[in-house]
C-alpha cells in the first residue's frame, strides 16, 4: 500500500465484502495487457467495460431469439418481443418507476434530453420564458435547450457553483422564476464527480411550477436510484455507462407528461392507423420509438440492470468511495497536481491538472504504461472555463476499480513528471 494513504482503514477491513479481485474476473477485457502491461482501465465515466453477463445476453439473442419486434405474429418475433419488453421491466424496477410505460428506450442520454427538449419543450417554453440548467452541465444537456430557446425565443439561464464545484443552491433558488418553466440539471457531475441534491432541487422548481429534468448518465453506475423518490418528471440514462451496451439508454417520464407530448420521431411502430389524411399515434412509449429499435442493446441493457442488481449496494457504495478517498489523499499529495473538484459528497471521478504538463501529454505517457484515463474538456467546456482552463485530466471508477490501479496510476504520474521535470 502507498504510505500516503497508511493512515486509512486496512484494506482487509474494507474490501473484504466486496471482493473487487473476484469481481473483476466478471469483465473479459480487464485480463489483457497493453504495451506488455496489465491494462488499469480508468476511464469507465466515458464508458464503462462490460460483464461477461451482458456479452453473452447480448449473444444468445442474437444466436436464439433474433427477429424483429411487435407487429410479428412468428414464433421468434413473439421470443424477441418478450424479451425487449423484459428489458423495459427491468429498467423501470431499477428506477422504481410506477409503469413500465413510463419508460422509453433512447439511443442514450443525449438523444432522451432532445426528445424531452423537442416534444415537452416545444409545447411548454415560449417566448420569453426561461430554462435554467447549472455551471457543471454536459454538452449534452446544453446545446438541446440552446436550440430550443433558439427555436421558441425563450432564455436559457445558467446556476451558478462554487471552486469546489458545488452547486450554489441559493443561486439556484433566485433563478427559479415565474417564467422557468424547465429545469435541467445533472445529478452526477461527469468532470467533478459532485452529486447534486436532487430531492431538494426538485422541490424548489415545483414550487415555482416548473419541470425537471436529471442528467443521470453518470449516477446510474454508482447510485440507488428511485425516481418517485427523487419526484422528477424525467430522468434520463445511458446503458455504456452502467455496464451495458453503446446505443441504448432510456428516459424516464411521468405518465401523464409522456401521455401529452407529441411525437419525437414519425415512422413505424409509433402509430395507431396511418391514412393519407390523417395518423393517430400510439400511446407511450411506443409513441416515442419510432422505427426497428436497438432490441439486442435493450437485451444488453437488462443484463446490465441484473448485473448492477446482483452486486450488493451498500458494498458497492463503500467499495468505491473507499478507492476514490484513496485516490484524493493520494494525488493531493503529489506535488504540482490540483485536483478539480473537490465536493463533499461526489463519486468516483477525479479530474486533475499536472504544472507544466498538458493533459494530452499526461494521457499519452500514461497509455504506454497501460493505463487508460481521459484528457481534454470532457464536452464540458463551459465548466473547463469556469476553472479556467481548456483541459483536464481525468480518472473515474468503476465497480472494478482497486487501490493497484491508483497505485499504478501514481507511479504513471511520477514517470510524466520525471519526462518534464
Amino acid at each position: 500500500m502507498n504510505q500516503r494513504a497508511s493512515n486509512l482503514p486496512p484494506r482487509a477491513q474494507r474490501f473484504e465484502p466486496y471482493q473487487v479481485e473476484r469481481l473483476r474476473q466478471a469483465f473479459p477485457i480487464l485480463a489483457q495487457r497493453i504495451y506488455g502491461k496489465p491494462l488499469v482501465y480508468l476511464d469507465s465515466a466515458a464508458t464503462s467495460q462490460k460483464p461477461q453477463a451482458v456479452i453473452e445476453a447480448m449473444s444468445r439473442f442474437f444466436l436464439e431469439e433474433n427477429a424483429n419486434v411487435h407487429r410479428g405474429v412468428h414464433y421468434l418475433s413473439l421470443r424477441a418481443t418478450e424479451a425487449y419488453e423484459q428489458a423495459r421491466i427491468k429498467v423501470q424496477r431499477f428506477l422504481n418507476a410506477g409503469h413500465a410505460e413510463e419508460i422509453v428506450f433512447v439511443r442514450g442520454t443525449t438523444e432522451a434530453v432532445n426528445l424531452v427538449a423537442q416534444t415537452y419543450g416545444k409545447t411548454h417554453v415560449r417566448a420569453g420564458d426561461e430554462v435554467l440548467i447549472s455551471a457543471m452541465e454536459h454538452h449534452s444537456n446544453i446545446v438541446p435547450w440552446q436550440m430550443l430557446c433558439e427555436q421558441t425565443g425563450a432564455r436559457l439561464r445558467v446556476a451558478p457553483i462554487d471552486d469546489a464545484g458545488e452547486l450554489l443552491l441559493d443561486e439556484l433558488e433566485r433563478l427559479i422564476g415565474p417564467k422557468t418553466r424547465l429545469l435541467a440539471v445533472t445529478h452526477v457531475s461527469n468532470v467533478l464527480g459532485t452529486v447534486n441534491p436532487i430531492r431538494r432541487i426538485v422541490e424548489l422548481a415545483h414550487a415555482r411550477g416548473a419541470a425537471v429534468l436529471v442528467d443521470g448518465a453518470q449516477a446510474a453506475p454508482h447510485l440507488k436510484l428511485d425516481v418517485r423518490a427523487l419526484g422528477c418528471d424525467f430522468y434520463a440514462l445511458s446503458g455504456h455507462k452502467m455496464y451495458g451496451p453503446t446505443g441504448i439508454g432510456a428516459l424516464y417520464g411521468r405518465r401523464e407528461l409522456l401521455e401529452a407530448m407529441p411525437p419525437y420521431q414519425g415512422g413505424g411502430d409509433m402509430i395507431l392507423s396511418v391514412s393519407f389524411d390523417e395518423t393517430l399515434y400510439a400511446k407511450p412509449p411506443q409513441r416515442f420509438e419510432a422505427g426497428t429499435p436497438n432490441m439486442v442493446g435493450a437485451i444488453g441493457l437488462g443484463a446490465a440492470v441484473d448485473f448492477l442488481a446482483g452486486l450488493d449496494a451498500g458494498a458497492l457504495a463503500a467499495h468505491e468511495q473507499a478507492v476514490l478517498a484513496y485516490a484524493q489523499q493520494a494525488l493531493a499529495a503529489l506535488p504540482g497536481l490540483r485536483l478539480i473538484g473537490t465536493a463533499a459528497d461526489k463519486v468516483g471521478v477525479l479530474s486533475f491538472v499536472l504544472d507544466g504538463v498538458h493533459p494530452h501529454d499526461i494521457g499519452t505517457i500514461l497509455d504506454r504504461e497501460g493505463i487508460a484515463i481521459r484528457t481534454g474538456h470532457h464536452c464540458a467546456q463551459p465548466l473547463m472555463q469556469r476553472y479556467g482552463l481548456a483541459a483536464t485530466a481525468r480518472a473515474s471508477l468503476g465497480c472494478y476499480s482497486s487501490e493497484q490501479d491508483i497505485d499504478a496510476l501514481l507511479a504513471g504520474l511520477v514517470k510524466v513528471r520525471e519526462v518534464f521535470r
